[in-house]
């Protein structure tokens, strides 16, 4: 375990590097536009926080590593470490999986009562399909497009620029593809479009039909 990262561990959970305690950094630094590293520290040092403040922030944060954190790290037991890993692989691996299914991904997997899988890298970036439905030999390919509904227009203007990867995806294997866009709602994902759900179910008909 190396200084820096027991240091930076600790500076993270306290936030001395938030702006309340040491400023706007990146604003300051854009409107000094230093050419050199002394440049930019007599600038913070004059316009922003003296020197001594930042040695201030550090005496804090010395302490918080030597007293507060010693202090926790001493009063771990064998149980807890026991605990934190069972923890770790049973609790939050199923957690995970739990969220998972109420993802734009689970949810459609649910409605249509058929496996939905990952699309290769390759279909990615050839076909711009995030995950596939195979049917009888075939591929229905599906795109889940995450966004805000002040960017619905744009996302179905999107959709026009990949129409022809689409259609090189269908002559190639036989299914259509089909433009999922995904929203919140609170905490929630959901379909801004359910309507394809539908699409998609008769689409699976028609390719068990072939």
């Amino acid at each position: 375990m190396s200084k820096e990262w027991i240091i930076n561990q600790a500076n993270m959970r306290w936030q001395f590097n938030r702006p309340r305690n040491v400023g706007k950094v990146s604003e300051e630094i854009r409107k000094c536009a230093p050419k050199s590293l002394k440049e930019w520290e007599e600038y913070y040092y004059k316009n922003v926080y003296p020197k001594k403040h930042l040695e201030g922030l550090g005496k804090r944060l010395y302490v918080k590593v030597t007293e507060v954190c010693q202090a926790e790290i001493e009063s771990i037991t064998e149980q807890d470490c026991i605990d934190f890993v069972i923890g770790l692989v049973i609790n939050r691996t199923y957690d995970g999986y739990q969220s998972e299914i109420q993802t734009i991904y689970g949810q459609l997997q649910q409605a249509l009562g058929i496996k939905i899988e990952p699309a290769p890298d390759e279909w990615d970036r050839k076909y711009n399909i995030d995950f596939f439905i195979k049917v009888k030999g075939k591929y229905i390919g599906l795109q889940i497009k995450p966004a805000g509904y002040a960017y619905i227009t744009q996302i179905i203007n999107e959709l026009e620029f990949q129409k022809k990867t689409h259609e090189k995806f269908t002559a190639k294997y036989g299914g259509k593809v089909f433009y999922i866009i995904s929203v919140k709602e609170g905490k929630r994902k959901v379909i801004y479009n359910p309507e394809v759900i539908e699409e998609i179910r008769n689409e699976i008909e028609r390719l068990e039909k072939r």
